[in-house]
């Protein structure tokens, strides 16, 4: 007899488990498992296959509240249904395969070395992925934060990139603050809209649950109970990097995401980004990712350029 347990994160676990555990029930009557709740856990015990079944289904359960809001008994019966037809589930959407689930779908790994940057999130507290453009870097990252965010690990997302077109001097620009700086970081903004609606996400930037902002304006600071993502971090220099780092406090994880082959700044040996990857391998609780054409989810010409141009550079 084999045993699972399934954390039901980011959501309330009565809308999976059902009144008086309804749900589970309705599973139960339908594969021969034993099937309980604790808290925000819920545990199977028994044949692995109708353990993989359930999974499936609850995954389906989860993404299903995720468009809709809630699940009703006609879903759980209809995917009950389909999971025992001749095309089951996606064996992919699971609650532990997906990082996060959204209106328009789940997001979740799409290669190896995606799947190792999510497993490396949960496992380290500073996490480095260097890689080609369209790897997912980035917004996986972000996905990751808001999922922990969802989930009450943490009570504020920080993203932050250097503004390098400006050389992080944004006085002169017209505009207040926000007009000013929001040009280089909306690759930020174009994933967090993806992934909330817009209500939520104005909710958290105006009451300061997520901030974003150019690397200058986190000299100071001390973030306790945040999720900060460094994006763009080949364009740091060795101080800006090592300032960011040091910016963590109690209860905090980091992402820095970063192309080292598309460095902008002028001395481009001093790239902050290369230096932590020469230096900071040896310390326990940081990880570093490595993406490369492969792992490239944009339109299928980006990993023939990446690949051109690599060529190009090591005179192939």
């Amino acid at each position: 007899m084999s045993k699972k347990t399934i954390e039901l994160k980011g959501v309330d676990p009565f809308q999976i488990m059902g009144v008086n555990d309804s749900y589970l029930n309705m599973l139960a009557g339908k594969f021969p498992l034993k099937i309980f709740a604790r808290g925000t856990y819920i545990h199977l015990e028994g044949n692995d296959i109708h353990i993989e079944q359930v999974n499936r289904i609850i995954g389906e359960m989860l993404l299903t509240t995720s468009q809709k809001g809630y699940v009703e008994a006609t879903d759980v019966q209809t995917l009950i249904n389909m999971e025992l037809s001749d095309q089951p589930l996606d064996k992919e959407i699971t609650a532990e395969t997906v990082i996060l689930f959204k209106k328009s779908g789940a997001i979740k790994p799409r290669s190896v070395n995606q799947g190792r940057y999510f497993k490396a999130t949960i496992q380290n507290d500073i996490v480095f992925g260097i890689g080609p453009a369209g790897t997912g870097k980035t917004y996986l990252a972000v996905a990751i934060a808001v999922a922990a965010l969802r989930n009450n690990d943490f009570k504020r997302i920080i993203l932050t990139r250097p503004a390098v077109e400006a050389g992080e001097s944004l006085g002169f620009l017209p505009g207040d603050l926000k007009e000013k700086i929001e040009p280089y970081l909306a690759p930020l903004y174009d994933a967090l809209h993806d992934m909330l609606p817009a209500d939520k996400f104005k909710a958290y930037t105006d009451q300061h649950v997520i901030e974003i902002l150019p690397l200058a304006y986190m000299r100071g600071r001390t973030l306790n109970n945040a999720f900060v993502i460094l994006d763009e971090a080949q364009n740091t220099t060795s101080m800006q990097m090592k300032m960011f780092l040091t910016r963590l406090g109690v209860n905090s994880k980091a992402i820095i995401t970063g192309d080292i082959t598309q460095i902008d700044i002028p001395d481009k040996v001093c790239s902050g980004l290369i230096e932590a990857k020469n230096i900071l391998t040896h310390i326990d609780g940081i990880e570093f990712i490595y993406f490369d054409p492969s792992d490239v989810v944009r339109h299928r010409l980006v990993k023939e350029i990446i690949k051109a141009y690599n060529g190009k550079e090591s005179g192939e």
